[in-house]
Order: structure tokens, then C-alpha cells, then sequence
């Protein structure tokens, strides 16, 4: 199919397109609400089934609900997510709005548009199971995809290429991404008399913030390597020793490597006192590094000059998606395939309306034979 007609069809599509988000968006779905992450799949079912004549399916997995279409292990494996960040009765301070330009509403940029935008190229070419494309949308990517990640494992097992449709940034693809890794460290002491005898007790709160303190520094700034302590809870009583202290970090990274480095760097650290020490967690998504896409992003680009589009940039971003796991398994990933706008995880959260049928489009000439 020749590319320019591709951009003609999702023209077309629009829309379609737009209705389509419009219902997704008005039905929450908060990632720790099983009932609403249920009912957005639900509704993906219904609303997909005008898109292609082979039904989308539901499935649960991990006790979490998700949305299936084609090849349970395709060739090409469209990837995103029905879950979202905003908690229920969003709705009626954010509603959906849609000026011809711009939609806005909770979960349009991250992710719903995106969503749509994989329906509509699936639809322009007709595909059906036998061409090796499967799309799968989860309903725990917001929380850590830990319920999906052995459905993820399973069905990227034998694909040539991972399309993620996760939002774009400042319309640029997302070509790498930080591997994130988390701790919840737990340390143990014993309780005293602060002012009796304090000598008797172990700090446990000494010890976490010891931690704190050295867990700073294995941070690498020309790396990009992060590690920031964020929650810190300690004590019972304002003249006990306490006994039991707790504390979380968050680790960045560019590389596995690096991952690997902060983690040895946990495992190995000891506290100054007597306070037992448990680690909870650890490398949680590894990094999708810039190999990873490069090939897909380089044919990303051709397709978008033969469709007529402005030039496709790439981008390394901080935050971590279902395609860092991909990526880390060996397949080919390249992720910020969704939507134009901005806003992800903000009041601002907004779509541009022209721009999706622009990437549907690209997403189309990516999947066609």
C-alpha cells in the first residue's frame, strides 16, 4: 500500500478516533481499582469491535484484567497500557474536552490516544491474526506491571519487533529509557529509654539515615545514575530509642551495568551500629538502551519522510515503561509511539488531535508488509 494513502485513511479515521478516546477516558481506570481497570477493558472490547472483524479478547492474568488482539506470540507486538494514574472522581474536576485541536481529560496523553492510534493502523491495513501482529494492553503498567510481567514474557517470546505506544515526548520517540530500580529497606534495633538509658538501645533510625547518607553518593552525574532516598519512617514515642526504621530509594540508570553497580552497592552495606539490616526490592525495570531501538527508530524516520511528515527526533527519557522489559529480553523495542501532547501524570494532560493521524499513519507503514 502505497505510504501517502496510509495518512489519507487516518484522515479519515479521525473521527472515529477521537469518539473512541472520548469513551476510554470517561471511564477511569486507576491502576489499584480492579472493578474500573476492568471496565475500561471492558469497553476497549466494545468499542475495538468496530475497528476490525476478529474480536479483541479480556484475560486475567495475575488476578488483573487485559486486553488481547491477534498472535498470543506475533511477529510485531503492538504494546500499551488501560490503566492510569488518577484516582476516581478526576473525572469531574478534568472532564474530557475536545476543541477540534486539543483533546484533554485524565489518561488521554498517558495513555488512551495511543491506544486508539494502534486501532487505527491495525484497521487501515485489515490485518487479521494470520500476519503475525498481536496487541496487548495491560492494567498494571502504572504500578510496576509486576501481575503482567511473566503474560509480557510469554508473548514477546518470538517477535521480531516491540512498537510501544506509550506518549511521545515534545513529539519526539522515546529511544532509550532509564532502568529503575527500587528499595525498601528495613532496619531493626532495640528499644531504650532516651533518657534512662539510651546506651542500651540500637538506633535504628541512626542507622537508616547512615544509610540515607551514604546511598546519596553512589549517584554517578556523568553516568546519569540517580539514587535518591524519598520516604523515611522511624520511632514510636518522642523519648523511646527507636527500634525499627524504614526507608525507600529510588535508583535511575542509563545501563544494566550501572543497575548492577547500586545494587552490589545495597547488598554489600553494613550498619555503623549494631541494627539488623533486611532489603526488600531491588532492579525493578532494566534500562532500554539506545541499541535496543535503533533500528526501528532509524525505519521509523524513512517512513515518516515517504508519508510527508516532520522529521521524527529521538529521545532518552527518565521514566520507564513495559518496553524497558522488552528491550532487556533481547527484542527490538522503540517506544513513544502514541501520543502528541504533553501533560503525562499532570493537570495539563492534553492530545493534539491532527497529530494522531499523523502517527497512526507511521504506526501503519511500520506494521505493513
Amino acid at each position: 500500500m502505497p505510504e501517502t494513502s496510509l495518512h489519507d485513511q487516518a484522515r479519515d479515521l479521525l473521527p472515529a478516533m477521537v469518539d473512541a478516546v472520548e469513551a476510554l477516558v470517561t471511564i477511569e481506570s486507576p491502576s489499584e481499582d480492579l472493578d474500573a481497570c476492568r471496565a475500561v477493558v471492558q469497553e476497549a472490547v466494545g468499542i475495538f469491535g468496530g475497528w476490525l472483524p476478529e474480536p479483541a479478547r479480556i484475560e486475567e492474568h495475575g488476578g488483573r484484567p487485559v486486553w488481547r488482539w491477534g498472535a498470543d506470540q506475533p511477529r510485531i507486538l503492538l504494546l500499551g497500557h488501560l490503566d492510569t494514574v488518577w484516582p476516581m472522581g478526576t473525572l469531574a474536576r478534568l472532564p474530557f474536552t475536545n476543541d477540534g485541536s486539543r483533546i484533554t481529560g485524565p489518561g488521554c496523553f498517558d495513555m488512551k490516544a495511543g491506544v486508539v492510534q494502534g486501532w487505527a493502523a491495525l484497521a487501515m491495513l485489515g490485518l487479521t491474526e494470520a500476519d503475525g501482529v498481536g496487541m496487548l494492553l495491560t492494567t498494571d503498567e502504572e504500578i510496576g506491571s509486576h501481575a503482567s510481567r511473566t503474560l509480557l514474557t510469554h508473548a514477546s517470546a518470538l517477535t521480531e519487533s516491540v512498537l510501544v505506544l506509550e506518549p511521545s515526548v515534545d513529539a519526539a520517540l522515546k529511544t532509550s529509557r532509564k532502568g529503575t530500580s527500587w528499595y525498601e529497606l528495613h532496619f531493626t534495633g532495640r528499644a531504650a529509654h532516651a533518657g534512662l538509658d539510651p546506651h542500651k538501645g540500637i538506633n535504628a533510625l541512626l542507622a537508616a539515615s547512615q544509610m540515607a547518607t551514604d546511598a546519596a553518593t553512589w549517584g554517578d552525574a556523568d553516568a546519569g545514575t540517580t539514587v535518591t532516598p524519598t520516604l523515611l519512617s522511624a520511632g514510636t514515642t518522642a523519648n523511646t530509642v527507636p527500634a525499627a526504621a524504614s526507608m525507600t530509594v529510588d535508583v535511575r540508570a542509563w545501563t544494566a551495568a550501572e543497575q548492577q553497580r547500586v545494587d552490589d552497592a545495597f547488598r554489600s552495606w553494613q550498619p555503623g551500629n549494631e541494627a539488623q539490616l533486611t532489603i526488600d526490592g531491588g532492579i525493578d525495570r532494566p534500562a532500554l538502551e539506545a541499541t535496543s531501538s535503533a533500528a526501528l527508530f532509524a525505519r521509523a524516520q524513512m517512513l515518516a519522510a515517504a508519508l510527508g511528515l516532520d522529521p521524527l527526533d529521538g529521545r532518552a527519557v527518565g521514566g520507564a515503561s513495559d518496553g524497558n522489559l522488552t528491550a532487556a529480553a533481547g527484542h527490538p523495542t522503540l517506544d513513544g509511539l502514541g501520543a502528541v501532547g504533553d501533560g503525562a501524570h499532570a493537570d495539563h494532560e492534553w492530545v493534539s488531535v491532527p497529530a494522531m493521524a499523523e502517527r497512526a499513519a507511521l504506526l501503519a507503514a511500520m506494521l505493513a508488509p
